[in-house]
């Protein structure tokens, strides 16, 4: 199993969002990227997991051997992809609990348990922390076990304590899984490893190598260094 995303140009209302982007994931590859708010990042999980917003102007998606470019969403979630979304939504009148249950069937203890007794008859994240928001998504994509995992910024707005249990929980989770990690600090990665790192700078893939590298680098020169090398 691997996603090759060749020469991808998406559009938004128009505007170009990303400008040819090339990348492959084989089976078991955990990759991570960085960058800057607007670069992107969130426009290419997004577009790989086939969100109708976006429009692929051009280039192709293929994954496990089949171009899915043109698939909607359901089909490519039946194939085994999963997205846990930079902002969880609301879910008035949807119990936790029935939502997991409804993803995993006979995960729905395993999956609880990650989260707490106290949460299975909560609406979905109503009311949530970030950091309850966050495990409540990662725990419903535990529950669908996909084979390619798409994260977007989990470690945005989680609590030292949450990152912790949540990098710890994944870490384990992605073993023999393929995943593509959006992070903008990389705090995440004091939990988990990764593979390979990749740069994304107004749409384009500038810059890829090994994960510490690339996060050193970032930290010492930042992006805008990184973008005028």
């Amino acid at each position: 199993m691997s996603l090759r995303v060749s020469d991808l140009w998406v559009g938004v209302d128009g505007r170009d969002i990303l400008k040819g982007v090339n990348l492959e994931i084989k089976k078991g590859e955990r990759h991570v990227l960085f960058g800057p708010n607007g670069a992107g990042k969130s426009c290419l999980v997004e577009t790989i997991m086939g969100i109708p917003a976006y429009k692929v102007r051009k280039g192709r998606i293929v994954f496990d051997g089949r171009d899915i470019t043109e698939l909607p969403i359901n089909e490519r979630a039946r194939l085994g992809i999963g997205l846990a979304f930079q902002n969880p939504p609301e879910l008035m009148g949807v119990r936790l609990g029935e939502l997991i249950r409804l993803c995993g069937g006979d995960e729905w203890n395993l999956r609880m348990a990650f989260l707490g007794e106290g949460f299975k008859d909560r609406y979905v994240n109503l009311g949530f922390s970030g950091g309850e928001r966050k495990r409540s998504e990662i725990a419903q994509l535990f529950a669908m076990k996909p084979r390619l995992v798409l994260l977007d910024e989990i470690d945005s707005g989680v609590d030292v304590d949450s990152l912790e249990a949540i990098g710890r929980a994944l870490d384990d989770f992605l073993s023999g899984r393929s995943s593509l990690i959006i992070t903008h600090q990389g705090h995440i990665l004091n939990y988990l490893t990764v593979d390979f790192a990749h740069v994304l700078i107004d749409g384009r893939i500038v810059r890829s190598g090994e994960p510490k590298e690339i996060l050193t680098e970032i930290r010492r020169r930042g992006f805008d260094g990184i973008k005028r090398a």
